[in-house]
């Protein structure tokens, strides 16, 4: 007999799936933005265009610990901060 409070395996795995790929979208989407907008900084600040990466490598792991704290946080299948997400 199962318990009732546990939820079933392929619950866990699918949620763990949705979590990923949610994780894995804000991550990207942040390392792009990030980036994109080092560049437009390059010719005013001078950097260059590795320096440019590499602002948005901290800020795509940034969102990565975010995330993660999220998850950790709250067992949910998002890595938002926001309740109900």
């Amino acid at each position: 007999m199962s318990d009732p409070l546990l939820p079933s395996t392929e619950t866990v795995v699918k949620g763990a799936r949705t979590y990923a790929r949610d994780l894995a979208e804000r991550v990207v989407s942040t390392f792009l933005q990030a980036f994109v907008g080092g560049l437009v900084l390059t010719q005013p600040f001078d950097l260059g265009m590795w320096e440019a990466a590499a602002v948005g490598g901290v800020g795509a792991a940034l969102a990565l610990v975010k995330g993660l704290v999220a998850r950790w946080r709250d067992v949910t299948h998002s890595a938002s901060l926001a309740k109900g997400v």
